[in-house]
């Protein structure tokens, strides 16, 4: 399969020239931080580091880290770096944890996301000619917007079409033909199943390359959005506080790690509770310092996202160090009766399982003093036509498989087709209704 690059010098750069921009940028910006940021001032300070300490790469580790609360608790804008008179344009977290996380760009930094995103959507053999469906949600959500520059700056088409609306959007894709269809995984399957109940067959659309990002998603989803909607799905990472989409992408010759643009965003993998800096291979939080950011530079951002870093070049010929598929957080891991949780671990299972569909949500609660777990699970609609002692061994099955795995007695609810609500954005998978 022959490569294409949107950038192919940056993105083949031998390590040490890598390494050599990677620590004039990180230099510069821990200077810019420190003279302009009063709460990065005060934290560094605390720590005993200044910026004249940062010689190497390594002294990265003398940094603090930062954390969602301190966007929180300087709300709205008091880690910007820049008058507000520069900033352009400015998204924000939905705040349902608490306050909402605001982050703002330069024009600069715009135009940096913009050739970003370009840069991965190539990597997914997206180009010029393409037409992309982008349900990713627009407004304050970085999504859309971020997927719509990255699609305009590549050259490509761009159908505005947002969330929501899921019959129209098929519509529009018998209508209008997109070859892109950029979403949440868990919409896709949402797009899938809406057309199997229209009656319209995927292989009858110009689809060919699916772009998910924005949750947790396993290899065995991956290949049920592939067998539902006929087309090679590639993941995206990026969060908002960091960017937006565009940080990491999927390319098309692997699916073992998504390659971090690492001459922009600076990765380390922590053990979460230590916050000691794990070496490659190993399983911890992702840590990103993002070293071309203008409006609001971030240093050391504990993600909560569960990875590890890989440094082997990649069959496609990137030297960006690639970073595995995001297996959970740290904060929506749930622990049961001691045992650690992911929601995307539960998936592992049910989308392995014949009769059932994709569509599931985990119930957590506290009887006494011992935690529960009840997964719902949609069955197909073929198998709820079954009789009851069918549904009844079904049910038996996922019980023991989760349990085979997980290491975590639960009960299994099966329910009607359609039945668990649908997301247009990020899926709910856990329902947490302990008092603890």
């Amino acid at each position: 399969m022959t490569t294409t690059y949107w950038e192919e010098e940056m993105e083949t750069l031998p390590r040490a020239g890598l390494e050599s921009i990677q620590l004039r940028r990180l230099r510069r910006l821990v200077a810019r931080v420190y003279d302009k940021v009063e709460p990065y001032r005060r934290k560094m300070d605390a720590a005993g580091v200044k910026p004249d300490d940062i010689r190497t790469l390594a002294d990265l580790q003398k940094l603090p880290f930062t954390y969602k609360d301190d966007l929180r608790d300087n709300y709205p804008f008091g880690l910007f770096t820049v008058p507000l008179d520069e900033v352009v344009r400015v998204h924000a977290s939905s705040g349902t944890t608490g306050k909402s996380t605001v982050v703002g760009y330069t024009r600069k930094d715009i135009d940096t996301w913009a050739n970003l995103m370009a840069r991965a959507m190539t990597c997914a053999g997206a180009g010029r000619g393409d037409i992309v469906h982008n349900a990713y949600g627009y407004g304050l959500f970085t999504g859309g917007l971020g997927a719509h520059y990255g699609a305009e700056r590549l050259g490509a088409a761009v159908i505005p079409v947002s969330g929501g609306n899921t019959k129209r959007q098929v519509t529009i894709m018998q209508d209008f033909g997109p070859t892109v269809l950029m979403s949440t995984p868990s919409y896709a399957l949402n797009l899938a199943d809406t057309m199997d109940a229209m009656g319209v067959d995927p292989a009858t659309l110009s689809l060919r390359i699916g772009i998910f990002g924005a949750e947790p998603w396993s290899e065995n989803m991956r290949e049920e959005v592939e067998k539902k909607l006929n087309i090679r799905a590639v993941d995206i990472y990026g969060l908002s506080e960091v960017i937006g989409p565009g940080v990491a992408m999927e390319c098309l010759q692997t699916s073992g790690g998504l390659h971090i643009f690492e001459d922009h965003f600076l990765p380390e993998v922590i053990d979460p509770d230590t916050g000691r800096v794990l070496p490659p291979g190993e399983l911890g939080e992702l840590v990103f310092t993002t070293l071309t950011k203008e409006a609001i530079p971030l240093i050391r951002y504990r993600t909560k996202d569960i990875s590890r870093l890989f440094y082997e070049t990649c069959a496609c010929g990137r030297t960006l160090v690639r970073m595995e598929k995001v297996s959970g957080r740290t904060d929506d891991m749930l622990i049961i009766r001691g045992v650690n949780v992911f929601p995307s671990q539960v998936e592992h299972v049910l989308v392995g399982i014949e009769g059932v569909e994709p569509h599931y949500q985990i119930v957590v609660e506290r009887q006494g003093n011992l935690d529960t777990m009840q997964v719902r699970v949609e069955v197909s609609e073929k198998t709820f036509s079954d009789e009851i002692r069918i549904l009844e061994n079904l049910a038996k099955k996922i019980q023991v498989e989760i349990k085979d795995m997980l290491g975590v007695t639960c009960t299994v609810k099966l329910v009607e087709p359609r039945t668990i609500q649908r997301s247009e954005g990020k899926a709910q998978r856990v329902i947490d209704k302990r008092k603890i």
